[in-house]
């Protein structure tokens, strides 16, 4: 499927779940194949009418049982029965590419003393934790953010294989369009975890 040109990322579109009109930064586009398969898109890019869902585990479950997709697109649809974990695997991949530039751009520090330096100069948009880092040096630094966002999803061996490092339980992303486009991506692989579905069935 060829490519399509890029569209303003806050323009809306309307979920075929639930009906309601919102950002695109919230939402996660899928378009259907030549041979009837749908495809994640979750750069959206690729040509043809485009099917949007909110970014949540709850309503990509709706759209799949419910047969949405195809009803959306007026025409059979063949799903994957693990589209859920195909989408939560490619957004955690987009998510920790996007670290891995921002390195090569010299606009991510990791590490406890670089990251509390750049905390304490003002020069961190987005504070990034490993999940299964120790509680103390987390905690420590979470006082520092205040109201920077800090993102915890990413356990150690995630960032550090991103990042090319070892042992990487601290980094810092510098404010600009990386950070932007990073959080964007964090946010929705947080809606579609599995541990998002978890938490709807606790509900």
């Amino acid at each position: 499927m060829r490519e399509r040109p890029a569209r303003p990322a806050d323009a809306s579109r309307r979920c075929i779940v639930s009906g309601a009109s919102a950002p695109r930064a919230g939402l996660l586009r899928f378009a259907v194949a030549p041979d009837g398969h749908l495809v994640p898109d979750l750069g959206e890019n690729l040509p043809g009418r485009g099917l949007w869902v909110t970014a949540e585990r709850a309503a990509l479950a709706a759209a799949c049982e419910k047969g949405l997709f195809a009803r959306a697109a007026r025409r059979p649809v063949v799903v994957a029965p693990d589209l859920a974990a195909e989408v939560e695997r490619q957004l955690a991949a987009r998510a920790l590419d996007l670290l891995g530039l921002a390195r090569r751009a010299g606009a991510l520090v990791t590490g406890f003393d670089k990251v509390k330096r750049a905390l304490a100069e003002r020069r961190v948009a987005v504070l990034v934790e490993a999940s299964d880092g120790a509680r103390h040096g987390r905690e420590r630094l979470g006082a520092l953010a205040r109201d920077i966002p800090v993102i915890a999803q990413f356990d150690g061996a995630a960032l550090s294989r991103s990042l090319g490092r070892e042992n990487v339980v601290h980094a810092a992303l510098a404010p600009g369009r990386l950070a932007d486009r990073f959080l964007r991506e964090a946010a929705r692989y947080a809606g579609v975890s599995e541990q998002a579905g978890e938490r709807d069935m606790a509900r």
